[in-house]
C-alpha cells in the first residue's frame, strides 16, 4: 500500500473544502491559530511513518487528551470506572447541560466535557502529582519529553469556561465528583491545552491499535480493556457525530476543537491529521473528509 502517494491524493482532493468552517473562536486563543493549515500523518505498527504538509507543527489537541485520561482512568480503576460514567454514545452536544440533568449528574460517557471532568476528578483523588503524571504518561507514549501544556490557551478557557464550570457544579450537585471544583476544572483545561503535532499524536495512539498489550509510565493496559477503549471511540468519538464518522470512515477515532482527529485501524495503523477549520459539530471540516477517503482510498476499515 502506497501510503505516502494516498495522503498526497487526499490532501488535492479536500482542498476544495479549505475554506469551509472556523476555528473554535469561543476559545479567544484558539481563534488566534491560522484556520489555514493542514497536517497529517500516519504510522503502521511496522514503524513506517508517512506525512504530509505540516505534520510538525504542533497543536492544541483539546478533547483528543481525553483518549489519553480514559486509558490512564481504566489502568487505575478497572471496571469499577464505569460506575462514575456512562459508555454511551451522547446524542448531543459535547458540552450539553440538559443531558447531564435528566441523567441526574452521571455523563453519558467519558468523551463529552462531563464525563472528562470526571475523569479529571477521579484523577486528583488517585495520583498524587496528577499534572505531571499525565504529562509523563503522554510522553511515553510518543516517545517525546518536550509534550507539554500550553498555559496561555488553559487559562483562556477558564476565562470564558462558564458552561465547562456549570457542568462541573452540577456534577458537584449530584455528588459525582469530590474535589473542589476549581481545581478539577483546571487540571481538565491543562490537559486540553497539551500541545502536540500530527506525528506525535500518530505515535501516541499507536498503543491503541489493539495488536498487544501495553505499559507506558507505570500504566498498564490489557488487550481486553484497549478493545474496550476502541470500542468507546468509535461510538462516542465524535460527539453528536459520531455515527457520520463511524458511516463514513469506519475507524475508531477522537476529534478535539483544536482541530485534530485520531483514528487507529487495529492491528494496522494509526493515523492522524489537523486542519482547525471546524463544521458545526466542533470536528474539522478537512479532517473528517481526509479520513473518509483515507480508507475508501485503501479500502481498509473496520467493517
Amino acid at each position: 500500500m502506497d501510503y505516502q502517494k494516498i495522503l498526497e491524493d487526499i490532501y488535492q482532493e479536500i482542498l476544495p473544502y479549505s475554506k469551509d468552517g472556523k476555528q473554535a473562536d469561543y476559545i479567544p486563543a484558539l481563534a488566534k491559530v491560522n484556520p489555514d493549515q493542514f497536517g497529517m500523518c500516519l504510522e503502521t505498527v511496522t514503524g513506517e511513518i508517512f506525512t504530509h504538509k505540516q505534520a510538525d507543527t504542533r497543536f492544541s489537541i483539546q478533547s483528543i487528551t481525553k483518549v489519553f485520561t480514559l486509558a490512564m482512568c481504566l489502568s487505575i480503576k478497572g471496571e469499577a470506572l464505569w460506575k462514575r460514567v456512562g459508555k454511551e454514545p451522547s446524542g448531543t452536544a459535547f458540552n450539553s447541560l440538559v443531558q447531564l440533568e435528566v441523567e441526574k449528574g452521571i455523563p453519558r460517557n467519558p468523551f463529552i466535557n462531563a464525563g472528562a471532568i470526571v475523569l479529571s476528578d477521579i484523577l486528583i483523588s488517585e495520583l498524587e502529582n496528577p499534572e505531571e503524571e499525565f504529562l509523563s504518561f503522554v510522553r511515553a507514549l510518543c516517545g517525546n519529553d518536550e509534550i507539554d501544556y500550553n498555559m496561555e490557551v488553559a487559562l483562556s478557557e477558564r476565562e470564558k469556561g462558564y458552561l465547562n464550570a456549570a457542568i462541573a457544579n452540577m456534577l458537584k450537585y449530584h455528588g459525582t465528583i469530590d474535589n473542589d471544583i476549581e481545581r478539577v476544572l483546571m487540571f481538565y483545561f491543562k490537559m486540553c491545552s497539551v500541545e502536540m503535532s500530527c506525528r506525535e499524536l500518530a505515535k501516541a495512539s499507536l498503543a491503541f491499535t489493539n495488536h498487544s498489550p501495553f505499559e507506558y509510565a507505570g500504566y498498564k493496559l490489557s488487550k481486553s480493556r484497549i478493545k474496550r477503549l476502541n470500542a468507546v471511540m468509535q461510538t462516542c468519538g465524535f460527539y453528536d457525530e459520531a455515527g457520520e464518522f463511524s458511516y463514513l470512515v469506519g475507524l475508531p477515532g477522537k476529534s478535539g476543537v483544536g482541530g485534530g482527529i485520531i483514528a487507529v485501524y487495529p492491528h494496522r495503523y494509526s493515523v492522524a491529521v489537523w486542519s482547525p477549520r471546524l463544521n458545526s459539530k466542533g470536528n474539522s471540516v478537512m479532517g473528517m473528509k481526509a479520513l473518509e477517503l483515507l480508507t475508501t482510498y485503501t479500502e481498509e476499515s473496520i467493517f
